[in-house]
């Protein structure tokens, strides 16, 4: 396991939720850090740009009121997600409220960049960067990243093709930082393998859409439900970016899931015409298959907690047999 800068060293589970675009908001954010698991949501998710800093502030207010009421349980750190493409003409604004707040982690995307580390580190952040491949690693730990965040083969959204294994094993050749494992993870038995790995934490996103508190409509949050890894289509028609998509949702926009064209990533875009497209075009995971009802991300975190310790009790098990 890796040495842990704050405030990453005292999570009560290993886990980060994971920043899922238009579905994240303060709701989501404040209810998974009282259960005990980074919370995270996309800048770009406050829409106008001045929304930020009022979500901002309601989550920093939020978790602070509930440390001072439940002062032996207190809340997990919150972070935010910054896209850090040229295409997101926001950046700055954002990052610069980000700084006012303090946010406790950054997790940056597409792009790594030295001033955007630095601006974090400047009031005592964290910055995680999301990578599908080893080249990426080393280019974010130079330019100053703290942490990576390995985004296996199977991960919604935005999703590399690497298996777990090979990206992890690749990376703890070199780095002995923070390292959070994304791809398929929905269960507390692979919250337990991500970490025999070599990861720290686990990666888990889609799993929390079938949430009460994500921001996404009922069919969504029940397709993942209903759905496994069978209904995942790999495609980068959507935002230029190739990632996981819920097939029953690109049928619904009239396409088939089975011949989609591919897109120029010239074309790379998260202004809103991204925004428009995944409100009908679904990002999801293969780890669905382990959901099976809609509930509330404390009762799923606590799902989480129990499957994880019944885990590590089977391996013991076997251990002294």
């Amino acid at each position: 396991m890796s040495l842990l800068p704050p405030p990453l060293d005292t999570l009560p589970l290993p886990i980060i939720g994971a920043p899922l675009f238009i579905i994240s908001t303060p709701k989501l954010v404040i209810a998974q850090c009282i259960a005990g698991v980074v919370g995270s949501m996309p800048a770009l998710n406050a829409r106008p740009a001045s929304q930020l800093d009022e979500w901002l502030a309601e989550i920093t207010e939020a978790l602070a009121a509930w440390d001072r009421a439940h002062p032996d349980q207190p809340a997990a750190p919150f972070a935010v997600n910054q896209i850090v493409h040229k295409s997101n003409d926001r950046l700055e604004h954002d990052m610069r409220l980000c700084v006012k707040y303090k946010v406790p982690i950054c997790i940056t995307s597409l792009g790594a960049r030295e001033d955007i580390n630095a601006a974090t580190h400047s009031y005592g952040g964290v910055v995680l960067h999301d990578i599908i491949n080893d080249k990426f690693a080393h280019k974010a730990i130079d330019k100053g990243a703290d942490g990576l965040i390995a985004v296996a083969a199977g991960a919604g959204g935005h999703a590399g093709v690497k298996s777990a294994f090979a990206l992890i094993q690749e990376i703890r050749q070199w780095f002995g930082g923070p390292v959070a494992l994304s791809g398929s993870i929905a269960t507390g038995g692979a919250v337990l393998a991500a970490q025999a790995m070599g990861a720290d934490f686990a990666y888990i996103g889609s799993a929390f859409i079938a949430t009460e508190e994500a921001r996404a409509s009922d069919a969504y949050k029940q397709a993942i439900v209903d759905g496994s890894s069978d209904d995942i289509v790999y495609s980068n028609l959507f935002t230029g970016v190739h990632g996981n998509y819920l097939a029953p949702s690109i049928r619904a926009a009239g396409m088939d899931p089975d011949k989609l064209p591919q897109s120029d990533p010239s074309t790379m875009n998260f202004g809103g015409d991204a925004t428009k497209a995944w409100k009908d075009i679904w990002g999801c995971g293969q780890g669905i298959g382990a959901v099976d009802k809609v509930q509330s991300a404390g009762e799923f975190v606590a799902q989480l907690k129990r499957e994880y310790a019944q885990a590590r009790a089977r391996l013991l098990e076997r251990e002294y047999a």
